[in-house]
C-alpha cells in the first residue's frame, strides 16, 4: 500500500479543511492509499511526533470548519529553520533531515498545501529529490498559475458583508468610514468587495493614490449631497512616490513582513483635508476564519481530489490549478516565479472607474 503526507503550510485559509478531506477520502476509497497528516506546517517534518494517521472516518465532518486541522506554521522554513543551541538562537538548513525523515517513513509523495512562501519550499525540496506535489492556497488570490485561490471568495464576502454594516453607522452619523482589508501586495481582496459592497473609493498596490484626490473625492461627494462615504484600502496600498506600511520586518525562518497601518493613515490624512469625521476599521483576521463559502468548498475538494491524481500518474513537482472551469496542472517552478496583480488598465479597475468609484488617481 503506497503512503503519502499531507501538510498545511503559511497563514490559515477557509477551505484548508476541504482540501484535506478531499486528499483522504479520495487516496483512500479511488487508490486505497494510507495518508499521514504533518501537524503545523513544516514543523511536522523536522520535530517528533508531530504526525497523525488520516483516514476517511476521521475527517468526517471538517468539509465545513475554517482553519486547518493539522495546524499551520508560517516560521517553519527548513531551509532557514530556527534552532536554540546551549541557549543561544541560530539559523539552520535541515532540508537533508527532513529528506531522510520523508524516506525513513516510507512516503510515496507529499503534498503541500500553501501560498507562495511554502510553495516555493516545495519546489527547493523537489530538487532534492522530493516526490512533491503543491496545492496552492491564499485569501491573497495572488498565485499566478492559478485563476482563482480557494479562501478568497469567502474573504471577499466577508469584507462585503462588514461594509454593507459599515454603510448604516457611516450613513446615520455623517461619517467617513476607511476600511484596511487584506491582500499583501495584490488589491484583488480590496477591488471586489469594495465593488460588491458599493465603496465610494479602493486603494490598492497596484495604483498608487494621490491622497489629495481622494480627499477631493469625498468633498465633492459631499457638495452633492452625500454625507458619508466608504474607503476600501488594501493593506499593500500606498502613497505615490511612498512606500508600504509595515507593522515588524520579516525574521529568518519563514516569517513574512506583517503589512498594516496605511488605513490609520489615510484616515489621518482625510481628517486633514477634509470637515468630515472619520473612523477606521480594520478587518484583519477575521477575513480567514470561519467557514468557508460554497465555492471554497467546492474549489477545495477538486484541489484535493487532483492533487492526489497527480501522485497516481507520479507527476511530481506539480501544482494543481484551476483555468476555467478546469483542474489542471503547473510546474511548481512555473508557479511560483511571478505574483498575480491587479491589471490597472482593463476588467474590473475599469468597470469601477466607470461606475464613479476613485482609486486615488
Amino acid at each position: 500500500m503506497k503512503k503519502i503526507g499531507v501538510l498545511t503550510g503559511g497563514g490559515d485559509c477557509p477551505g484548508l479543511n476541504a482540501v484535506i478531506r478531499g486528499v483522504v477520502k479520495s487516496a483512500s476509497l479511488k487508490y486505497n492509499y494510507e495518508v499521514v497528516g504533518f501537524e503545523d506546517g513544516f514543523d511536522g517534518l523536522v520535530l517528533p511526533g508531530k504526525t497523525r494517521n488520516l483516514t476517511p472516518l476521521n475527517v468526517s465532518g471538517i468539509l465545513p470548519i475554517g482553519g486547518t486541522i493539522l495546524g499551520t506554521s508560517n516560521r517553519a522554513n527548513p531551509f532557514e529553520y530556527k534552532v536554540t543551541i546551549d541557549g543561544k538562537s541560530e539559523v539552520r538548513d535541515v532540508s537533508k533531515d527532513v529528506i531522510k525523515k520523508i524516506q525513513m517513513m516510507g512516503l510515496d509523495a507529499l503534498v503541500v498545501i500553501g501560498g507562495d512562501g511554502s510553495l516555493k519550499i516545495a519546489h527547493e525540496l523537489f530538487k532534492m529529490g522530493c516526490p512533491v506535489v503543491g496545492v496552492p492556497k491564499t485569501i491573497d488570490n495572488d498565485i499566478m498559475a492559478t485563476d482563482v485561490t480557494f479562501g478568497f471568495n469567502t474573504a471577499v464576502e466577508i469584507a462585503t458583508e462588514a461594509l454593507d454594516r459599515l454603510h448604516t453607522t457611516a450613513e446615520s452619523h455623517h461619517r467617513v468610514m476607511v476600511v484596511e482589508l487584506m491582500g499583501r501586495y495584490a488589491g484583488w481582496i480590496a477591488l471586489e468587495s469594495g465593488i460588491a459592497g458599493g465603496a465610494a473609493i479602493i486603494l490598492i498596490p497596484e495604483i498608487p493614490f494621490d491622497i489629495s484626490k481622494v480627499c477631493q473625492k469625498i468633498n465633492n461627494r459631499k457638495k452633492s449631497g452625500s454625507n458619508s462615504t466608504i474607503v476600501v484600502v488594501s493593506e499593500g496600498a500606498k502613497p505615490v512616490g511612498g512606500g508600504v506600511s509595515i507593522l515588524c520586518t520579516s525574521e529568518n525562518g519563514g516569517s513574512a513582513e506583517r503589512l498594516g497601518g496605511i488605513g490609520n493613515k489615510v484616515g489621518a490624512d482625510i481628517g486633514k483635508c477634509t470637515d468630515m469625521e472619520v473612523r477606521v476599521t480594520v478587518l484583519g483576521h477575521l477575513q480567514r476564519g470561519g467557514s468557508p463559502c460554497a465555492f471554497d468548498r467546492i474549489l477545495s475538494t477538486r484541489f484535493g481530489v487532483a492533487v492526489v491524481d497527480l501522485i497516481a500518474d507520479k507527476r511530481f513537482g506539480e501544482m494543481v490549478c484551476l483555468k476555467g472551469q478546469r483542474i489542471e496542472s503547473i510546474a511548481l517552478s512555473e508557479a511560483i516565479k511571478a505574483q498575480k496583480r491587479v491589471p490597472t488598465e482593463e476588467g474590473l479597475v475599469k468597470t469601477a472607474e466607470s461606475i464613479g468609484i476613485s482609486f486615488g488617481r
